[in-house]
Parts: C-alpha cells; sequence; structure tokens
C-alpha cells in the first residue's frame, strides 16, 4: 500500500469501463477514481453501476458535470439548474454521492465574455456545486479545468472558492498555461490541485525521445523514462494528485511503482526557469 502523497487516481476517459481495471487498481492500491457525465457516451456513471456496484464504494469517487447531451453530440452549460440536476442525476445513476464533483473545463462557455458577464456565469455556477456539497449530494466540489487562462477574465477572489482545482500537468504543458495555473490557485485560494493527462493523450513518442529521468533523484535505476515523467508531473504544477487513464493493469502497476521515487525539485526549477527564459527571449 502507498501513502496518501502523492496520489494516483485513475481517469475513466477513454476508458472502455472494465471491471478488471478496477480490480487491478484495488489489487494495487489504487483507491481513487475520476470519471465524468459525459465520458463512454454519457454512460460512464450507469455502466459503472452495473459492472462495479460491489466495487464503487471502495474508492475515493469524483466526477465532473457541465456537458450535457445534445443533436451534435454533447453542449456545454453552466447554467446552475442543469448543473443542480446533474449532479443529482449522478447520484441516481452511480448508487452512491460522488465524493467529489468538479466543474467540467468551465472556460468553454466563458471565452468570448466579458469579465462582468464571465464572473456572474462563474459564480453561479460554482454556487450551485457548493450548494450540492452542503446539501450532501457530494463531499466535495472543484473545478477542472483544461485551460486556466480563460477562467481569469472572471474576478475570482469575489466566488466560493473550490477543495479541488484539477488541471493540465506534466512535462507537455506550456509555461503560459502553468503561470496562469500558480495565478489561478493563489487568488482564488483553492484547496488541493489535481494534475490530469500528464503523458498529454498518450503520445508515446515523445517520451522516446526527451528522457526525463533526470528529475528524479538517485537512485532510480529501473525506472522508465515514463515513468519518471509522471511522477515529475506531481511538480508541474505541484499537485497532490495525478489523474491518469489507463486500461492495462501492467501500465498501471508501473506508475505505482514510480510513486516511490523522489522527485529533484531543484532540477524543477531549472526546468521552469528555462521555459520562462524562452518564453522572454
Amino acid at each position: 500500500m502507498h501513502g496518501a502523497d502523492p496520489r494516483l487516481v485513475l481517469g475513466l476517459h477513454r476508458s472502455r469501463h472494465h471491471r478488471d481495471i478496477l480490480t487491478a487498481a484495488l489489487d494495487l492500491g489504487v483507491t481513487a477514481l475520476d470519471t465524468a457525465a459525459p465520458y463512454f457516451g454519457f454512460r460512464s456513471h450507469t455502466v459503472l453501476a452495473e459492472t462495479a456496484s460491489d466495487l464503487l464504494p471502495r474508492f475515493t469517487l469524483s466526477t465532473k458535470v457541465g456537458f450535457f447531451p445534445s443533436a451534435g453530440g454533447a453542449e456545454h452549460s453552466l447554467d446552475p439548474v442543469r448543473l443542480r440536476l446533474a449532479v443529482e442525476r449522478a447520484v441516481r445513476e452511480l448508487g452512491r454521492e460522488p465524493d467529489t464533483v468538479l466543474l467540467h473545463n468551465p472556460e468553454r462557455s466563458l471565452t468570448g465574455m466579458s469579465a462582468t458577464g464571465g464572473h456572474a456565469l462563474l459564480g453561479n455556477a460554482c454556487t450551485a456545486l457548493a450548494d450540492a456539497a452542503r446539501d450532501g449530494l457530494c463531499r466535495t466540489w472543484g473545478v477542472a479545468s483544461w485551460d486556466t487562462r480563460s477562467l481569469g477574465i472572471a474576478r475570482l477572489e469575489d466566488l466560493p472558492s473550490p477543495d479541488v482545482l484539477m488541471v493540465r500537468s506534466g512535462f507537455l504543458v506550456g509555461i503560459d498555461l502553468l503561470d496562469a495555473t500558480a495565478v489561478l490557485r493563489n487568488v482564488w485560494q483553492a484547496g488541493e490541485t489535481w494534475g490530469m493527462s500528464p503523458f498529454g493523450g498518450g503520445n508515446g513518442t515523445v517520451w522516446e525521445e526527451f528522457d526525463s529521468r533526470p528529475f528524479l533523484r538517485p537512485p532510480h535505476d529501473g525506472l522508465s523514462r515514463v515513468q519518471a515523467a509522471f511522477r515529475t508531473a506531481f511538480h508541474l504544477p505541484t499537485a497532490a494528485a495525478v489523474a491518469v487513464g489507463t486500461d492495462n493493469p501492467g501500465h498501471l502497476a508501473q506508475l505505482v511503482q514510480a510513486l516511490e521515487a523522489e522527485v529533484d525539485t531543484t532540477a524543477v526549477s531549472q526546468y521552469l526557469r528555462a521555459l520562462h527564459g524562452q518564453r522572454q527571449s
């Protein structure tokens, strides 16, 4: 078993939702599971309940709301009434209250809005999720953002502070996005930060060309470049947990092994300074 920090979260984006990956996760000590209402063709919650209802109580479960079925496939909305109904539906479909409900990519509805309009829209959406947590539909609430730069249009200091901020993490995240996330966390006074998509959508050729192992403190004999990239993602940005999607128990076991490695934070700081220098040159 592994300690509470750093934590690996099994993400179900692009997952086939097979029971075997859930049982493998539990066997490896991975007890955090992340999904979203639109995953698996808007059937993620239902399929989880149908195939693994006995396993779900053993996971700390997070899900996301903000996308809704439409004739074109999916539409995004921050309407507080729709969000509240989506949380209630998630509880019914899962057969349990999720531990955390995240506002899913709010920037999708904020892009192009004025500061005043964005502040009101995001504020009402956050209040809806905060109220859902207060009413016992989930334990905590938060925001999952693929591009935190767009959230800067709102006066975040006036809005409810999320318990969790989920953001892109890892070497494939640009310095502009890392800086935007740092500002967002500071201004919004968010609780925990979780990382996601540490491999940038599964582009394996990147790790054949880039050796991330120097960012680990020795000894790290036997760890692969992918394992080192995953472990370092906990510091790009600093995060208590990182969600990664896989249907391969072997790959999951390798990532669990990587948690035991120690990151060289000096090397990470030098890397960030180099990124800032490249931007300014």
